[in-house]
């Protein structure tokens, strides 16, 4: 597999979806009436001079109209993108751009450091074209989702659409790090490939991928590879947010931005959290009500790519969780309609919200993010002190804990809890798939509640509060919540993990104290899903999640830097004073 490849499979975000919009007639929409002129690599000049390949595609026409800009890392398409024919043969002008150093582009690519300038004065360029009319629509999934939403550190008053598709707010805090701990499976293959040397193959990487990730220190797993991998080095090595992470993050700017947004993302997409808080600070309320206005949220049953057919993992969700290709551009072309060309259309007469609800396998939508009637219920953990594995005593209950039993397990970060399963293009499966792979081990606590009696509906924040004691200085703790079939399968719907030194938030590392007991908040970001009747709702928990998560090795050296590791014996209780659980966002049915 070459470098002409325009981007890995698993990273490849399909930018068109099937509308969830209702649409009445097709004839409110922009019909193909005009031929397609294409300009091809043409070099846009940034502030500092590096020039950018950028491809056009406008209608043979005189005049100017709206423009659609999509700035990408994985290649511009070239002549005859459909992509760019689509909408310029319905009256926009699409501009395609490579980012800074990818492809036909100048200068070094560095990810996501150069995007907010870039991002900015690509846009300054499209608005003085003779071809645009001054308003400009932003589109694009993952990476491509972020490049919209950097330059609002600059005001940017041409940008009046966005569809960020499957994407991030933050690059510390969704995209490299989750509760301190490094998203290491992820992003080691991602900056390798982007990265990789010309006509390079990729099975290589496929076959060493998981020495690559077991190999210390941390930050030198390029050494594996034989070509260095500074991005990837940048990110291990600055665990904290601090200044570094502040060049890319879009933090205290939302109120700068004065576009109509649908933000799309995936219950098991691994930027599921940056997708929610997008639409959550953009409907905050120091955000201008008639921008307020013009937000939507679409969350459907997908991993970071969308479901065709509603298979996603190992469930079937029915065709209704999937986006079949022949209606994928019906709802970028209704958002950019109304919002670009001011056409009439029923977007405003439909809730901001529209989620697709697990075990009911069916859509719905809502007034808010979170919804409003939520019900925080705490599910508390149980047991006699043997929750060790899916064989223990462990138990989950709305009752409050009375007995002084804790459970306890020993974190060897030589012999760390996997990430199940792994698929074959190297890193593991975060959507729903079956966790019983790993319910055996000894060093992993299940707390399952009884069959429940009727249908529990969970939609929402999900947190886990962890009271917990260890004999290091530092320490990861991990959680997970399945849905546990009547026939033993434990189905993962979301993970989180808290590394001790970052218990605090942002506020610095601290280590702990061994043997002392501290409060841990584990962020598992979100869900929505029904536990029906005769199902069981479970929580896992343990110190590793590998290599979703980087191991902690125990110590106070940098984890990225370190090579010396250490066991832990962990203890986690449940009593009256301590009373770990899980907070579930019950909607009531």
């Amino acid at each position: 597999m070459t470098r002409s490849r325009r981007f890995h499979t698993i990273f490849a975000v399909s930018l068109f979806l099937v509308s969830f919009i209702t649409i009445s007639l097709a004839e409110e929409l922009s019909q193909p009436v005009y031929d397609v002129v294409e300009m091809i690599d043409v070099k846009v000049e940034m502030r500092d001079g590096v020039r950018l390949s950028t491809n056009i595609f406008r209608p043979d026409a005189e005049g100017a109209f709206p423009a659609i800009l999509q700035r990408s890392p994985y290649g511009n398409g070239g002549p005859g993108n459909g992509t760019g024919r689509y909408y310029a043969s319905r009256g926009y002008v699409v501009v395609l751009q490579d980012c800074r150093g990818r492809y036909e582009s100048e200068g070094v690519f560095d990810p996501l450091r150069n995007e907010a300038r870039d991002g900015f004065d690509a846009q300054e360029w499209v608005a003085a074209q003779p071809w645009c009319n001054g308003r400009i629509g932003t589109m694009g999934g993952s990476y491509v989702g972020f490049t919209q939403w950097l330059p609002a550190r600059f005001d940017r008053p041409n940008v009046v659409a966005m569809i960020p598709v499957l994407t991030v707010s933050d690059l510390y805090e969704d995209w490299a790090y989750h509760g301190g701990a490094f998203r290491l499976n992820s992003w080691s293959r991602w900056n390798f490939e982007m990265t990789l040397p010309f006509s390079y193959n990729t099975t290589y990487t496929d076959r060493v991928i998981d020495s690559i990730n077991l190999h210390l220190p941390v930050c030198e797993q390029d050494v594996l590879l034989g070509w260095r991998v500074p991005g990837f080095r940048d990110w291990a090595v600055h665990p904290e947010y601090d200044a570094y992470w502040r060049e890319t993050s879009v933090r205290g700017r939302y109120d700068t931005i004065d576009a109509a947004v649908l933000n799309i993302g995936g219950w098991f997409d691994i930027f599921l959290g940056g997708t929610i808080r997008n639409y959550s600070y953009m409907t905050a309320s120091n955000i201008d009500p008639a921008i307020r206005r013009k937000q939507k949220l679409i969350i459907g049953p997908w991993l970071h790519g969308i479901s065709q057919d509603g298979k996603t993992g190992e469930m079937d969700y029915g065709a209704d969780g999937g986006l079949p290709y022949q209606d994928r551009n019906t709802m970028h072309l209704q958002w950019f309609d109304t919002y670009l060309k001011d056409m009439e259309t029923d977007i405003d007469n439909e809730p901001p919200v529209k989620l697709f609800i697990m075990g009911d396998n069916a859509w719905r939508f809502e007034n808010e993010w979170p919804l409003a009637r939520t019900e925080y219920t705490p599910y508390y953990f149980h047991s006699d002190g043997n929750a060790n594995s899916v064989s223990g005593d462990g138990a989950l209950s709305p009752r409050v804990p009375t007995g002084s039993a804790d459970d306890r397990f020993v974190y060897n970060p030589a012999d760390p809890v996997p990430s199940p399963p792994v698929a074959d293009v190297g890193f593991p499966v975060l959507g729903p798939v079956d966790q019983q792979s790993v319910e055996t081990r000894d060093d992993l606590l299940v707390y399952s509640t009884p069959p429940l009696e009727k249908d529990t509906e969970v939609i929402g924040p999900v947190e886990v509060v962890l009271y917990a004691a260890s004999t290091a200085i530092t320490t990861d703790f991990t959680a997970k919540l399945c849905d546990v079939f009547p026939d033993g399968r434990s189905i993962r719907l979301c993970d989180g993990v808290i590394r001790a030194t970052h218990r605090n938030g942002n506020t610095g590392i601290s280590f702990i104290e061994p043997g002392t007991v501290y409060e841990y908040h584990i962020d598992l970001v979100a869900t929505g899903n029904v536990f029906k009747k005769g199902h069981r709702i479970r929580v896992e928990i343990s110190s590793s999640n590998f290599p979703r998560f980087d191991r902690n090795l125990n110590t106070a050296l940098n984890n990225a830097l370190a090579t010396e590791m250490v066991k832990a014996k962990q203890t986690i209780y449940h009593n009256e004073r301590y009373p770990s659980h899980i907070v579930l966002p019950v909607i009531p049915r």
